[in-house]
């Protein structure tokens, strides 16, 4: 991984410029904070990092440290842990966004990680969003970036309406 006090930070790209403040909120994740709502570091990392779909070099930096925090407890790890790195990947694919060769092997060795944090979060309680998260990492950490996306969207009420319109057509 790209060491958190390297200068090539300040060089990396995200929403708002450059990416010289991204250590200092990825190592913030190293206990787990909260991700709830307006939270901090996420409100910021999510701003910076996947901007309204867009995904930046920096971005493809910072998922293999979301992976590393989850990794430290999956059982404990928020959606949002799991929901992030989907989601550049979603809008990596999406938008044919380039990861820059130095950062691409690290990148690809955490998504690979992520199926089996997935299995180890399975003794936890799931709602429809850590299940939607779950789901949708699972599909993007195996190349099903469509599949990733659309399962994102749906909670069971979404899922109804969906069956029964499949099962109609």
């Amino acid at each position: 991984m790209l060491s958190l006090d390297s200068p090539k930070w300040s060089e990396l790209k995200h929403a708002y410029g450059f990416a010289s403040d991204i250590p200092a909120l990825l190592r913030q994740l190293e206990s787990l904070p909260s991700s709830e709502g307006n939270d901090e570091p996420w409100f910021s990392l999510w701003s910076a990092l996947a901007h309204q779909g867009d995904v930046y070099p920096a971005s493809f930096a910072a998922v293999p440290y979301v992976v590393n925090a989850i990794s430290k407890s999956p059982l404990k790890a928020g959606f949002t842990y799991f929901q992030f790195p989907a989601w550049v990947e979603i809008c990596r694919k999406k938008n044919s966004v380039p990861i820059p060769e130095e950062l691409e092997a690290d990148y690809f060795i955490a998504l690979k990680q992520l199926p089996q944090l997935v299995a180890e979060a399975s003794g936890r309680e799931w709602d429809d969003t850590f299940l939607a998260c779950a789901l949708s990492v699972i599909a993007a950490a195996k190349g099903f970036h469509n599949i990733a996306e659309a399962v994102l969207e749906i909670d069971s009420e979404v899922a109804d309406g969906f069956i029964e319109w499949f099962f109609n057509r």
